[in-house]
Formats: structure tokens, sequence, C-alpha cells
């Protein structure tokens, strides 16, 4: 994002390099990334998105100029993507098909007279492959992570003996496919709908109680090799137990952010920087395996219900924290976009860096979402604000999309939070002889 320009905008595109052979130039405005539109999408997000995307990525740009100028119109940048005016297309599915003791896998592939590495599908009625997703007629696109684009027939069946009892295969309809060809657009795994799949990541939101969360967080080496942040030890009764932390899972994120490249140190500072609550992303050992095993992120197909906060939950929500803490009482207000805006106006402090709620409109969608005059804002999409001047929070709340995530407290409660020191924290301990590192949260 920059200051004066609108929408996501392209830069430092290496010369020779990947981005700059595959068409990209310094000023484009990204509209879609692997068929999904993000011009209305928080930034954050669609950095998310790329990232997720693995080897490869399909992006929708617009010369930079023209952008603006569409922008000045009022044109629907929706239109100009093409996925209105087009005819219907549906997104790929992964599958995961278990073999069956009786029929099998339930699933063969013929391949299409005359055209190499290209597969239909024939189905066992009732079978494993059509309970796990797989529709007659398919196109064959991806299986167990190799694309089978480059493979003859025979050897698309040795890969099937191979794999035996489960294979996980991407297909799409023939039509779809057409369209996708049509618009020389790559069918990735990051674009599907998953059916089935035995492992998913799953998104917690966790409410602290006065002793903390109630687990340790543990660096930990596995018999592979790899090292990984495991959740232990999960206190009975604590609000990690409540929110359906399980010993043993490993962290893929916090508050919306790859653990990947974070020493265990900045994972705790996350935690401790989100105050009163946190969102956590987890999966078990076997689920990690599993995607690695496809070259797959688990992050891509995760199970968000149990952090999904909707806007009639937002009550909910502040009554926990309040049970927690009376004297500190965030709340997250989730405010969708209307005619008018998002029916609230912002204004900050005297000579200091921080924001709040100084008017919200009658009826409109800030009122709706709980917020208040004077409600003080932490966080503006999962980004923290409270060092932030009004400039750079205004930026962040025009750039949000249709939907703005805040998280607010009121006055009063903000100026306890302030003065009191901070109890919570992690204690942080080493052990010497594997180089691990706890962590009580």
């Amino acid at each position: 994002m920059e200051k004066g320009c609108h929408g996501h905008v392209i830069r430092n595109v290496v010369s020779g390099g990947i981005a700059a052979r595959s068409g990209l130039h310094d000023g484009d405005r990204l509209l879609e990334v692997n068929n999904c539109y993000v011009d209305d999408v928080p930034h954050t997000e669609v950095a998310r998105k790329i990232k997720l995307s693995g080897q490869q990525l399909c992006l929708l740009v617009l010369d930079g100029e023209a952008y603006e100028q569409a922008v000045e119109r009022g044109s629907d940048l929706r239109l100009l993507s093409g996925n209105v005016a087009e005819e219907p297309c549906k997104p790929p599915r992964l599958c995961h098909i278990t073999k069956h003791p009786g029929s099998g896998l339930g699933i063969s592939f013929t391949a299409l007279e005359g055209e190499k590495g290209r597969f239909s599908v024939n189905l066992v009625k009732g079978g494993a492959a059509e309970k796990a997703g797989v529709r007659k007629g398919d196109h064959l696109i991806w299986m167990n992570g190799v694309m089978v684009s480059h493979l003859t027939h025979s050897a698309l069946s040795r890969m099937m003996k191979k794999y035996g009892n489960s294979i996980t295969i991407l297909v799409i309809d023939s039509e779809s496919e057409r369209i996708y060809m049509k618009k020389k657009m790559p069918i990735l795994p990051a674009m599907a709908v998953s059916h089935k799949l035995p492992f998913r990541a799953r998104k917690l939101h966790l409410i602290s109680g006065p002793q903390g969360y109630g687990f340790l967080l543990r660096l930990e080496k596995t018999s592979s090799g790899h090292t990984y942040h495991f959740l232990r030890e999960v206190e009975s009764g604590s609000p990690a137990e409540k929110a359906g932390v399980e010993d043993g899972e490993i962290l893929l994120e916090v508050n919306g952010e790859s653990v990947d490249s974070l020493r265990h140190d900045e994972i705790v500072e996350r935690v401790r920087l989100s105050g009163k609550q946190v969102f956590l992303t987890t999966i078990s050992q076997a689920g990690l395996g599993f995607y690695n095993q496809l070259g797959l992120s688990p992050l891509l197909f995760s199970d968000s219900e149990a952090a999904e906060i909707k806007p009639e939950n937002t009550v909910d929500v502040q009554l926990s924290v309040k049970k927690n803490n009376d004297s500190l009482s965030p709340k997250l207000c989730r405010v969708e976009r209307g005619p008018l805006g998002y029916g609230f106006h912002l204004d900050s402090f005297v000579q200091r860096p921080g924001t709040f709620i100084s008017e919200v409109a009658s009826g409109g969608s800030g009122q709706r979402a709980g917020l208040v005059v004077g409600d003080v804002l932490l966080e503006v999409n999962g980004e923290n604000v409270e060092e932030k001047y009004l400039e750079d929070v205004n930026t962040l709340v025009k750039n949000g999309g249709k939907y703005l995530s805040l998280l607010v407290m009121d006055r009063v409660s903000f100026d306890k939070k302030n003065e009191k020191e901070r109890s919570e924290p992690a204690v942080t301990g080493r052990e010497d002889e594997d180089n691990f590192e706890i962590s009580i949260l």
C-alpha cells in the first residue's frame, strides 16, 4: 500500500526474475490472487494469500495508469477482471479418497485421445471416490502433489498403485476447465474447495484468564529432524482447554501471522502484545505431515468456525472478557461497509499516538456492530494501532475492504490498562541439552 495510490501496488520487480518474465510491471495494481478478487481485501490478507499459494501463483493485474483512471471514473473493477461477464466457472476440487475394503478407491482414469497428459475420470457409482466429491466427467489435474500433464497413462497407473490405500487428487469439471484454458489460467490447489481431507488446521480464539491462557509453548525437534512450536500441558478448565486446544498440536499462526520465520521469543512477544485475547491456528503433527507430503500449506484449508465472531455475538465476547478480568473489557466489532461507509468517525489523542471513536451514525453499520463514542481503537483487521497516528489509522480503515474488524476498549478501561503493569506474561526457560525453549502462557 502506498500513500497517494489506490489498490495493492506491485513494486520492486526484479529485472529478469520470475515475476518480470511472467509479465509483471512496476506500478501494476493487483485485482486477483489465484482467481480470487482482492482489490477490496485488507492488505495483510492479500499478502497472506500470496504466501500460501506455494510453488505456483496466478495474479490478475491492471496497469497502474489504467487502474487510476478506472477509479476516477468510478468503474466497477470486478467488471474489468472479467469474472462478472464470464460464463459461470466452478472452482477445482481437492478430494481425498480412502480405499473401501470391498470396492477399492472407486475410480479409474481414461486418457483423452490425442491430448497428452489429460485424463477423464471414471467412477464406481456410490464408491469411495464419488463419496469424496469426485464427479462423473471430471478431468484430473493433479495427484498427491504431482501435476499429471506430463504423465503417461501407465505412469499414472503406477502412481495409483504406489499410494495404495488413499490418494488426494485435484479435479475439475470439463466445462470449467475449458473456461480456465480460454482465460490462460493454471488450475492450482490454492484455488480449490476441499472435500474429505483427513486433517485441517484449526483457528482458535483464546480469552485470557487471571492466570493467563493455561498452556505451555514448547520448541521441540521431531523424529524427522524438523523443529516446531508445540502446545503442551493444557490445564484443565483453562481458557486454552475451553477454546479447544489439544496437547501436542503444532502452532502455525498467531493472530493470522505465520510463525514459520519467527523465533520462539518473537512468538511469545506476539502473544504478549495481544493483550487479553489471542487467535491461534494449530494442526496435529500427523496433519502437518499430510500437507508436507502434498507440498501444500495446511493454512489453505483451515476450519475457522471456532474462531469466527459474528456481529450478533459481540456481547458474549465482552461478557467473557469481563468475567476473566473485571477492569478490562476489549470488544471485537465486525463492521460492514454500507452505501454511506462504515458509520463512524475517528479522532486522535492530543500530542500522542492513539485514536478513538468520535462519532457513531445512528442506525449505521458501526452502531449495529457495537461501537460506542469514546471507544479506543486497539486493532484494525488484526493490526495493532495503539501507537499509530490518526492519518495512518484512517488509511487502514479506508483500505479495510467490505468488512472491518475492530478491537476496541472503552476509555476508562483503556486508561486503567495503561496504568497497570502487565502481569500475564510469559516465563521463558531454555533446556540447554536440546536447545529447546519453553514458555508458560
